[in-house]
């Protein structure tokens, strides 16, 4: 079984679509799905999962590794799958899963694009199809067996930034083996419409070098919140 944990704060419009894609493409596959709301989420989204035929599972804590954590511990599934609510996933997505980790790998990640197809951000998302410095981020969708998820510890729920790639090195230092699957998701593009492509890529790589010197998650959390306008 694939366990597919999904983190939610206030996602009601997404999850009104992603859920039945999801529950479309699986086809003749074994899965569970395990939306997980964050003490802060207010909008009616745990309404609209009921609607949908699912329970969500509740996290006080408002970070997304906890809510992730927690998503894990329920899961039944012998893979673990993280996924975003604003991401849409290729029809092959878990068919790309499963052929993945039977060939010898034991994690994996996919390409993706952006909802806005411009000229910049299709650079942005051909870059993702490399092994390079933002390699692990959580747009990306970390698929991974769940043995091998447990024996890294899972997320390290005080990093409340950026717990993605604190989770991906961990990966590296471990040398667990990992793909990165070309078929790719389709992520929103609302952090550069409400900012600028330039402050989005300026901001993030400024805010990995901080990660990758040691920087403090609560200092890495109150610098993105200055640096970035919020989703409304």
């Amino acid at each position: 079984m694939i366990s597919v944990v999904i983190p939610i704060h206030n996602e009601r419009n997404n999850l009104s679509r992603l859920i039945p894609h999801l529950q479309r493409i699986r086809g003749d596959h074994p899965v569970e799905l395990l939306p997980v709301l964050s003490g802060a989420t207010r909008d009616g989204s745990a309404e609209v999962l009921r609607e949908l035929g699912l329970e969500p599972v509740r996290c006080e804590a408002t970070s997304r590794a906890s809510q992730m954590n927690a998503g894990a511990r329920r899961a039944r599934g012998t893979t673990l799958v993280f996924l975003h609510a604003d991401v849409w996933p290729p029809e092959e997505f878990f068919r790309d899963i499963s052929r993945t980790l039977s060939e010898d790998y034991q994690a994996g990640f996919f390409s993706y694009r952006f909802d806005n197809p411009t000229l910049l951000l299709r650079i942005n998302g051909y870059f993702t199809r490399k092994d390079g410095l933002f390699t692990g981020g959580g747009d990306q969708c970390l698929f991974i067996e769940k043995q091998t998820f447990e024996a890294l510890g899972g997320f390290d729920p005080d990093q409340v930034l950026m717990e993605d790639f604190e989770f991906f090195r961990r990966m590296k230092r471990a040398r667990t083996p990992y793909r990165i699957v070309h078929n790719d998701m389709v992520v929103s593009a609302r952090k550069y419409k409400r900012n600028s492509y330039l402050r989005v890529n300026l901001s993030n790589l400024f805010l990995l070098i901080l990660f990758h010197c040691g920087c403090k998650p609560d200092t890495l959390k109150r610098l993105y919140g200055k640096l970035f306008r919020p989703n409304p």
